[in-house]
């Protein structure tokens, strides 16, 4: 039996605040193995990186996700008691819930509705002297998704429940008051959610039947019972808070047109491009850096021994950026996809396997529509232009977004929506 390479530190909580998204890798890299062992706020943790590794991680007979999410990321970001902490027949059920909800008629009528929400944006852009792009988008997603999921969200909310949503997204992976605003508007929003949870359930909230509000609140779980309020409430929140999240994918998307502007013409010419360069974008920059699990049972893999109830932590950003996967990684290129067949464990920005048996985010489709919808507007819908800013992303802080969350100016409605 081989010795998985460990790091010969009593632990490496600072250093992985050190190098954040990067981490991983550049310890494989010292190493030269897809796996190493360290410490992590004190609890021995085997890190793995790659494709081989990304398909035995999602092995669920090896490995169990209960007891894997730090209790931080619960508290901000997950929630308690939601579908990520769960495993086996209980885990299929609960995403058999989500995964109807991603017909593609319903995720048509989402996209179809971002879009109307960011066209109504550009009357109130065109009067302004410039428009913080991100903080823009993040309300386009709250009230797009929120009409969409059938939950009511007044005007005098909008702000609100964006700045809820969005502080749950930016708050894992930081420390401070960062955190705190995120553990703060988890609890306020859990509360929104089970409010209106409970008046579907009373009869006094009417839900159109396919909305997601009103399938989470009647959903039953194994033993024929409705779910808790409150864990109806984050499930609820694992709807709306992830689309909100794919603002930053909307922003990295305005980024690589910006930086390559090339590729906008050619988005133009042919339709079926916007595929590709969506999958680069994805690919190419930073969202999640990584994902949890535990050794459900132990187990040999490349001669290494993994035992029972150990930690586990897939790279997600350095498997996308894996020069054995990837020609050239460091540098943006859509044509890749062109010819690239379909693999469930080598592009995994929102995580690997299959949507129905494995962690896989149920909303990357709805993620990858929400940026086609803002290419059509970035390319043919509306002109911009960007002034000098300082659009450097720090790979220590988690989420990354770019230093000035992308301002444009002069925008102008070229076509309508």
């Amino acid at each position: 039996m081989r010795q998985i390479p460990a790091d010969n530190v009593p632990d490496s909580t600072l250093s992985l605040l050190f190098d954040g998204y990067e981490f991983i890798s550049k310890k494989c890299q010292k190493y030269q193995s897809d796996v190493f062992e360290t410490r992590l706020m004190l609890k021995k943790t085997i890190c793995m990186l790659g494709q081989e590794a990304c398909q035995v991680f999602y092995n669920n007979d090896l490995f169990q996700r209960e007891g894997a999410t730090p209790g931080r990321i619960q508290r901000t970001l997950f929630g308690q008691g939601g579908v990520q902490g769960m495993d086996g027949t209980a885990h299929r059920w609960r995403k058999q819930m989500f995964m109807s909800m991603m017909t593609p008629e319903s995720i048509k009528q989402l996209s179809d509705l971002v879009a109307d929400q960011w066209d109504a944006s550009i009357r109130k852009w065109e009067i302004m002297d410039s428009v913080v792009l991100f903080e823009e988008i993040k309300e386009i997603l709250c009230r797009a998704v929120c009409t969409w999921a059938g939950v009511p969200l007044a005007e005098s909310e909008v702000k609100q429940r964006t700045d809820e949503l969005s502080a749950m997204i930016d708050s894992p992976g930081a420390a401070g008051l960062r955190h705190w605003r995120g553990r703060i508007a988890r609890q306020r929003a859990e509360e929104w959610a089970g409010d209106l949870i409970e008046l579907v359930r009373f009869r006094n909230l009417e839900a159109p039947a396919e909305s997601a509000i009103n399938i989470i609140a009647w959903h039953r779980d194994l033993e024929n019972e409705l779910l808790d309020r409150q864990i109806a409430a984050v499930e609820l929140l694992n709807v709306l808070r992830p689309t909100v999240a794919a603002a930053r994918y909307v922003i990295f998307t305005a980024m690589a047109l910006h930086r390559y502007p090339e590729y906008g013409q050619r988005i133009r010419k042919e339709k079926s491009y916007d595929e590709f360069f969506v999958q680069e974008v994805r690919r190419y920059y930073p969202f999640f850096p990584f994902v949890a699990a535990r050794v459900k049972k132990e187990f040999e893999w490349k001669g290494y021994f993994f035992p029972t109830g150990r930690r586990v932590i897939l790279d997600l950003y350095g498997t996308n950026r894996d020069a054995r996967l990837w020609e050239s990684p460091d540098e943006f290129r859509p044509d890749r996809f062109e010819m690239r067949e379909e693999n469930a464990f080598d592009l995994i920005p929102q995580g690997g396997g299959d949507f129905y048996e494995n962690h896989r985010c149920p909303g990357e489709w709805i993620t990858m529509e929400i940026m086609k919808v803002a290419l059509r507007f970035f390319t043919e819908n509306m002109e911009y232009y960007v002034p000098e800013q300082d659009l450097s992303m720090d790979l220590t802080r988690v989420p990354a977004i770019p230093e000035s969350r992308f301002v444009i100016e002069g925008v102008h409605r070229k076509n309508p929506a």
